[in-house]
């Protein structure tokens, strides 16, 4: 099959690594210096140093060279990136070629979903869906073994995908709870943030537990509220990712709490990390969206007043424990 994959930071990058194992792919950045370099080094030293890219893999920075023959394309950007991303291929008349997005995170000042966000800009498009759950880039570039979640609407769709993507290195299991799968994608971002700051500042792994627990009955309201299955929360894209990017050493989110913990500014902490992290832009659209739909999300609300209202560590890790308690599986 002849893959496009938009986006060549780590993500984008380790996908067209892992599936040019087996499928023609064509990996498109648009910074032509970076795709230059990539070209003559054979690596991608800015994003995934260390990982090799495979001489079948083509690189380009011309989009319409990317997609032009492709039978399956692959947006792999911020999620700040897939509406532009979504228009250059209007733009170039590639909008019914069957469509994957790995991005994760609500849409900065819609609050939308990626999918929702594919819904506006390619209405008549069927044959999509998104690829998530718990998959560090760098280990996916490096072949070690890893399972994600595909997920959408068409049930049929995700299932064929989902077996022509299938590897033995990269596991691809489908699921028809695209807002399932999207929402634990997202909010755990902002889950890992509140446990690198309870990691950071030395509360111990019970805490770190709690967090981590308590983080999924969040993400469970939240995904519930908007119309997902409860069961996709058990799944590689709820708990799973959750998990990894909670305890995960290369979780970006992770490291922000981390950095917050320390009391560094966000300005500082966003410069120190040189790469996206979702959960900083996503926190304040889960926290919006669970105040419109009255789901109680406290630790959301401490992250978010972590970063965004000056509050201080140990203010807000003072809040959550002053809470009254609560039935453990009541609302």
């Amino acid at each position: 099959m002849k893959l496009a994959v938009l986006g060549a930071g780590a993500w984008g990058t380790a996908l067209a690594i892992a599936f040019a194992r087996q499928h023609e792919v064509t990996l498109w950045g648009r910074d032509a210096a970076l795709m230059a370099a990539l070209t003559e080094e054979g690596v991608n030293r800015r994003y995934l140093d260390g990982c090799p890219l495979p001489a079948s893999l083509a690189l380009t920075a011309e989009l319409s060279a990317a997609v032009a023959d492709a039978e399956l394309v692959l947006v792999v950007t911020p999620i700040a990136g897939l509406r532009p991303s979504l228009r250059a291929l209007k733009a170039l008349r590639q909008d019914d070629v069957p469509l994957l997005w790995a991005c994760k995170g609500f849409e900065a000042g819609s609050s939308l979903l990626p999918h929702q966000v594919v819904d506006e800009e390619m209405p008549h498009l069927t044959r999509s869906g998104t690829l998530s759950g718990p998959s560090f880039a760098r280990e996916v570039a490096q072949g070690m073994p890893a399972a994600v979640t595909l997920g959408s609407e068409n049930a049929a769709f995700a299932s064929e995908y989902a077996r022509l993507l299938h590897s033995p290195l990269l596991r691809i299991y489908a699921n028809d709870d695209l807002v399932g799968v999207e929402v634990g994608g997202a909010v755990k971002n902002v889950m890992a943030i509140a446990t690198g700051v309870a990691d950071g500042m030395g509360l111990g792994m019970n805490s770190r537990a709690a967090l981590i627990t308590r983080g999924l009955a969040e993400i469970t309201r939240l995904a519930v509220a908007m119309g997902a299955s409860q069961q996709s929360m058990l799944g590689l894209s709820g708990v799973g990712d959750l998990i990894l990017t909670c305890t995960g050493a290369l979780s970006r989110n992770r490291q922000v709490g981390l950095k917050l913990a320390e009391n560094k500014p966000l300005d500082v902490v966003l410069a120190e990390l040189g790469h996206v992290a979702e959960g900083v832009s996503t926190a304040r659209e889960v926290l919006n969206m669970a105040e419109r739909l009255e789901v109680d999300m406290p630790i959301t609300a401490a992250v978010c007043a972590l970063l965004y209202h000056g509050a201080q560590p140990q203010e807000v890790v003072e809040q959550l424990l002053e809470r009254s308690p609560k039935s453990e599986f009541g609302d």
